[in-house]
């Protein structure tokens, strides 16, 4: 991954194997050999990176946004993570991108305890913990909770209430609930939908990380579709009804 950035960084500022060859005092079939085996030391990068004007830190850091990483966490991951309401709320933080230091001033954490949160969260694979408390995410932008899992169980029992009280009228807010009758394929082709929304908005959040934090909010998308009828509208359906009103799935 970290050659295949370096590559197409060159490429984009116009330095070939020949010109690279001729900076870093090396043939040009050896450049090709080393590029072409995948074979680089780390001083060797730190030396190309250097002769071809590229930060060596751009290099690492793209090549970890393109790592192929989990698009959910395990059964047992999950219940871990509910278990210890705290170690959900640092994992939530650090999906989200938060410091540290960002985490102890806005919660009632001490360093301490948030640094043995992020620890445990290494040992359960979700983040990768490194030098000066700093991490790295080992989940894809895709990711997800469990389907019915552990933690939207957590949701669905403490948090969507919580969610929907409010009133969804301010900068950047919106609440729909809009039904329809489709087929089975429709709303298949809905929920693929869904599945680019979630994609789109993983992408603004990685985009915006460069914002400075006083520029960023904490928005959530919560969404759902199913077949469903509101209860008390089922409630006064007809015993019979003309043929194709109770047919069928429910409004989605």
């Amino acid at each position: 991954m970290v050659l295949r950035v370096l590559r197409t960084q060159l490429r984009a500022a116009g330095i070939t194997y020949k010109v690279l060859a001729e900076r870093i005092a090396m043939s040009e079939s050896s450049v090709k050999r080393m590029f072409g085996q995948h074979d680089m030391s780390l001083s060797r990068l730190a030396l190309i990176c250097k002769a071809s004007g590229i930060a060596m830190e751009d290099v690492l850091r793209g090549a970890a946004d393109i790592t192929p990483h989990a698009d959910t966490l395990t059964l047992v991951q999950e219940k871990s993570l509910v278990a210890h309401p705290r170690l959900l709320l640092v994992a939530i933080c650090c999906l989200g991108h938060w410091s540290l230091e960002q985490v102890v001033e806005t919660y009632a954490l001490t360093q301490a305890e948030c640094i043995g949160c992020l620890a445990e969260l290494d040992r359960l694979g979700l983040i990768e913990l490194k030098p000066l408390n700093r991490y790295s995410l080992r989940v894809s932008n895709a990711f997800h909770w469990l389907a019915d899992g552990p933690v939207q169980q957590y949701f669905r029992e403490h948090v969507v209430a919580d969610y929907f009280s409010g009133h969804f009228d301010g900068a950047g807010e919106t609440l729909m609930c809009i039904p329809a009758r489709l087929s089975l394929s429709s709303a298949q082709e809905l929920v693929q939908k869904i599945r680019q929304l979630a994609e789109e908005l993983a992408r603004l959040h990685q985009n915006d990380r460069r914002l400075a934090p006083a520029e960023r909010d904490g928005f959530t998308l919560l969404l759902g579709f199913r077949s469903w009828e509101f209860a008390a509208f089922t409630a006064l359906r007809r015993s019979t009804a003309p043929a194709g009103y109770q047919t069928g799935p429910r409004n989605r």
